[in-house]
């Protein structure tokens, strides 16, 4: 099954848990839920799966998942910036902004840059990022490319080719210790992905843009989509979402090039609903990433510790406020969670 198949199956699963989530009221049409959050994984449905007793350490054994907002059609590239938790509703193609009592508000309207998209492709926003100046960079599958914000939501262009071809369509943003930044461009928001004869470069790559110059970092993954990089910038994670389901650890060299990849996690290659997508760091250099059953927490080492798992299909997620909480997007919805570990906050923040 290629990934396309895979996204679209997790639309449909989604679609079938909605009747489980809490009921939420809108305070316009158009906009997703703004109520308080559910203050219990009861009432959420969300859970977590204990493996190691160091898990205790980093999430404590009481900790609960809260629900805080509901009724996107796909959360993802979640950011944490001036107090809210900004997130792209990729196939609604809708930037959003939530505040910590689950109220949301609209910032950004067809902000993947094509204002009538086909139903239900994945052509809105996706990842965002606070640049070192404080304005926001974000990625538009739409337009196949990465804009600036300034704090009045106007854009401008900032990357959309490398050596005079289109992106495919930048999914995930981070910017590295050492401030270059590092895109993947898998081919998602392509209608016929891989194989679509708009698609401009040979490969679905990952890239670092540096000093005004953007290089191809990885040519060799299908579909790379999260990037993260371990605490000292010395080790970078991919994740790979199919057809071959896996994450990959580089070595960083001095020079911001790669050493060869390693295997992190693999996956089955059977057909799932649930693909390695997003993933995170925290202050330890465990990994928090979304894949085939769940969130799993993966020390440096390689060992699982633990998984979140939710009603829905994460996406992606971002830490907040002073690191300690974790927000996941997660389809149709979004959630918390308080960690007692300190998350690996952005290079960048506002």
């Amino acid at each position: 099954m290629d990934h396309g198949s895979l996204k679209c199956a997790r639309i449909h699963l989604c679609g079938a848990l909605v009747a489980l989530l809490l009921p939420v009221g809108c305070h316009r049409s158009d906009t997703p839920a703004n109520n308080a959050a559910a203050p219990a994984s009861a009432k959420t449905g969300a859970h977590i799966d204990r493996f190691d007793s160091a898990l205790d350490a980093i999430i404590a054994p009481d900790a609960k998942v809260e629900k805080v907002a509901g009724g996107f059609q796909f959360a993802e590239g979640p950011m944490w910036r001036s107090g809210r938790l900004w997130i792209s509703d990729l196939v609604g193609n809708r930037m959003y902004a939530i505040s910590p009592d689950g109220k949301v508000d609209l910032l950004i309207e067809h902000s993947g840059g094509l204002d009538n998209p086909a139903r239900g492709s994945y052509k809105g926003s996706n990842a965002m990022v606070t640049d070192k100046d404080g304005a926001v960079l974000m990625c538009q599958h739409g337009m196949r490319r990465i804009v600036r914000l300034d704090d009045n939501m106007h854009e401008t262009v900032f990357l959309d080719k490398w050596q005079g071809k289109r992106f495919n369509s930048p999914n995930d943003l981070v910017f590295a210790p050492d401030g270059a930044l590092w895109i993947t461009d898998p081919p998602f928001g392509l209608d016929k992905q891989a194989a679509d004869p708009a698609k401009e470069t040979p490969f679905s790559g990952v890239y670092r843009y540096a000093k005004g110059k953007l290089t191809v970092a990885i040519k060799s993954l299908a579909n790379p989509n999260g990037i993260g990089f371990s605490p000292d910038g010395k080790v970078l994670y991919v994740s790979n979402s199919g057809p071959h389901m896996f994450v990959n650890r580089y070595g960083v060299k001095p020079d911001g090039t790669l050493g060869p990849p390693a295997a992190f996690i693999s996956y089955p290659d059977t057909p799932n609903n649930e693909v390695p997508d997003g993933l995170k760091l925290d202050a330890n250099g465990n990994v928090w990433t979304t894949g085939p059953g769940g969130i799993r927490i993966i020390t440096p080492q390689g060992k699982v510790l633990g998984q979140i798992k939710l009603p829905e299909v994460a996406a992606n997620l971002a830490w907040a406020g002073d690191g300690h909480t974790l927000y996941i997007a997660a389809t149709t919805s979004v959630y918390r969670l308080n960690t007692r570990v300190l998350g690996e906050l952005p290079l960048y923040r506002k």
